[in-house]
């Protein structure tokens, strides 16, 4: 079975984990922690790194540190994973869900006025399948009305909006370093901001809110939400390879798309869009499967796996699944994006012939 994504590890991680483990700091301090919390931060151009356990608690982390709160509302993207979503219901917030975009499948900028209410505080923009948003018109629709934006960049280590690194836009951003991720720690998040106040608030949140004047005080409700040193160990060699890595996902990107250009030619498929103020870096290398031509995309995935082929469905709109589940009508951009949807292998290890295999499997099912 050819996956649809994998950790690639080496003996630079053998040696930092052995080292944190040699060095009897095991848990949540130790030097591979600030190592990584500095490099990080640096990659992206922000001034501060806050590691986590896990992306889904950077989220909430964030919002918990701007002060997101019962009745406040946070507009989100209806296609995205329901981490975005649940994290600011962990706030007692509201989110409010808002229509993809047609060309790039992001949070669509024009639809967001019109869910905009006196109890709206922030806007979630995520950069799905590693393609940014448009961070321009988002920012300014947020310093219109005074809102933050917290960037959820799960899935966009690395990704540049017209130059500059997602993740360096919002008020604070939010990435995860799951094992599928661009980099890895195993599980973990980190948020990043330059601002030093939320800095430290997040520090102090993430540590049971414990104060640094008074060991065991706490003003305030924290959480236990702290990276390990091991798992920083991880990080600290993963990020010396982004480059690598990223220069290889859009290597795999292109032979995709050089694959099946004919297919999308022919209106059979949609290939993974890059707009041109965007950097694109394929977290995972997706297309539409478009109807009307003797095969879904639910089919597809089937056949795909009897030839070793581990391929994912797009995202469920959040608004469907049980918990968020409402009777809009105004999200069927996302609707439509999730049924067509298909994510194909992306790991770095791939190599080009394991690609034309994929390409050719899909011609075959597909024409």
């Amino acid at each position: 079975m050819i996956p649809i994504a994998e950790p690639c590890l080496g003996d630079e991680e053998l040696k930092n984990v052995v080292d944190a483990v040699k060095s009897g700091w095991i848990s949540s301090k130790g030097e591979f922690i600030e190592e990584f919390e500095g490099g990080f931060a640096r990659y992206c151009g922000v001034k501060y790194g806050i590691a986590s356990s896990n992306g889904t608690v950077a989220l909430h982390l964030a919002l918990k540190a701007l002060g997101i709160d019962k009745g406040n509302e946070v507009m989100v993207p209806d296609l995205t994973f329901i981490a975005t979503a649940n994290a600011v219901t962990y706030c007692n917030a509201k989110p409010v869900f808002v229509d993809s975009h047609p060309e790039y499948w992001c949070i669509d900028p024009e639809k967001m006025e019109e869910n905009i209410t006196p109890n709206t505080k922030a806007i979630i923009p995520v950069h799905v399948y590693g393609h940014p948003c448009d961070m321009d018109a988002i920012i300014d629709i947020a310093e219109d009305h005074g809102l933050y934006v917290i960037e959820d960049a799960a899935e966009a280590h690395g990704a540049e909006y017209k130059g500059r690194k997602v993740g360096s836009f919002g008020d604070v951003s939010c990435f995860s370093f799951y094992g599928n991720k661009i980099i890895t720690t195993g599980e973990g998040g980190m948020c990043l901001t330059d601002n030093e106040e939320l800095r430290e608030n997040m520090r102090a949140l993430r540590d049971h809110a414990m104060s640094s004047n008074k060991r065991y005080w706490h003003d305030v409700i924290g959480f236990n939400y702290r990276m390990t040193n091991m798992q920083a160990a991880i990080g600290v060699a993963q990020l010396t390879k982004i480059s690598k890595f990223i220069g290889k996902k859009r290597q795999i990107a292109g032979w995709y798309r050089e694959g099946l250009e004919d297919l999308a030619s022919h209106g059979l498929i949609t290939l993974h869009p890059e707009m041109s103020w965007a950097k694109c870096v394929y977290w995972m290398y997706s297309i539409l499967v478009e109807d009307g031509f003797g095969i879904n995309r639910d089919e597809l995935i089937r056949l795909l796996e009897k030839k070793g082929i581990d391929t994912r469905p797009f995202f469920y709109p959040v608004h469907v699944l049980p918990p968020y589940k409402t009777d809009e009508d105004t999200l069927n951009i996302a609707r439509t994006l999730s049924l067509k949807g298909l994510n194909l292998p992306s790991s770095p290890t791939l190599e080009k012939n394991e690609i034309e295999y994929i390409v050719e499997t899909c011609i075959k099912m597909i024409e």
